[in-house]
């Protein structure tokens, strides 16, 4: 395993038998998933094990997500995401417009000369 530098980054070459081995180990189940492999040999590229499962042809041991959708599933998806972008913005909204109100009663209470919002609130409760 040879070490290099590359503009100032840290890379890390791995021998053909150390990739072999690890690949082996994977094979024999040691491991449950790349990380786990990762972990015991301190190997930070994040799909370096992946990598190499796939060159020695062993890509059928990495954990697979299989999404099965209906026909209309992925659009409806993708406007449940615009959706909730769009609340996200109008609660945003809201809460600005709640602290602009929060502070325009600061202001009026203080031209009524009442400096606290509580008392004023008590004193005009039937009027406002």
């Amino acid at each position: 395993m040879g070490t290099g530098k590359r503009s100032g980054v840290r890379v890390i070459r791995y021998s053909e038998a150390f990739k072999l081995q690890v690949v082996r180990e994977f094979e024999s189940g040691a491991y449950v998933s790349e990380g786990d492999a990762q972990r015991k040999y301190g190997i930070t590229g994040a799909g370096t094990i992946r990598n190499w499962l796939l060159r020695h042809g062993k890509g059928h041991l990495m954990k697979k997500v299989v999404r099965v959708e209906t026909p209309g599933e992925g659009n409806r998806l993708r406007e449940l995401e615009r959706e909730v972008k769009r609340l996200k913005q109008a609660l945003g909204d809201a809460h600005i417009d709640l602290l602009l109100g929060e502070e325009y009663l600061k202001i009026a209470c203080r031209r009524a000369g009442e400096p606290d919002v509580e008392a004023f609130k008590k004193k005009n409760a039937g009027l406002l």
